[in-house]
């Protein structure tokens, strides 16, 4: 005997699978920066390693800024559980405010290293900053994904498309965001300690 799915179970269904796939890019990105880090690690060895280099200042407020992102997308999602469309537009907008200060705060601190006589590529530069600015880079291209998405989450949010049981896209663009957020404080952490 046949038995017929109901819409919500189909909802429910739908949605944790496009949670899986998510899931899973985030898994494969894990992969990437793992590797990127281990080269790192394995090239420190080396003779022409910067012993003395220092993180730029703006990278710390960065880390700020992008751990903001979190606290903020994590209201938005809540604002919406609550059907608090205001809120939710406030938060959602916070979160891209605050996005694309992390990424002019990012350039910021590539000037600064710039300016200190450090370059990334050329005759000039440094197997450190090359390694540097490759890792920040990469996970700027993520970000930009992730700008992306927060632009169609909140285009779709204008559109009225969200309320307390229709929030997977609030829900998808939040896990992302959290997971950029640790991917950086994460490298941002293994940049200062293991420099």
């Amino acid at each position: 005997m046949a038995t017929t799915m109901t819409a919500e179970e189909h909802k429910s269904r739908s949605d944790r699978s496009y949670k899986l796939l998510l899931l899973f890019a985030m898994i494969s990105m894990i992969m990437m920066f793992a590797g990127l880090t281990s080269a790192f690690v394995v090239s420190k060895s080396r003779v022409d390693w910067l012993k003395d280099f220092q993180l730029p200042s703006a990278f710390y407020f960065s880390t700020a800024v992008i751990i903001g992102c979190s606290v903020t997308f994590h209201l938005a999602k809540k604002a919406i559980q609550k059907d608090n469309q205001k809120a939710t537009t406030a938060f959602l907008l916070a979160t891209l405010a605050l996005g694309i200060l992390f990424v002019v705060l990012q350039f910021v601190g590539f000037g600064q290293i710039v300016e200190s006589g450090y370059y990334f590529t050329g005759s000039e530069s440094s197997i450190t900053t090359t390694f540097l600015y490759i890792v920040t880079v990469v996970h700027l291209l993520h970000l930009a994904g992730g700008l992306i998405s927060l632009l169609i989450i909140i285009y779709n949010q204008l559109k009225q498309k969200y309320n307390s049981t229709q929030t997977l896209g609030i829900e998808l663009g939040a896990m992302y965001w959290h997971f950029l957020d640790l991917l950086w404080v994460y490298l941002f952490l293994f940049l200062f300690f293991f420099k």
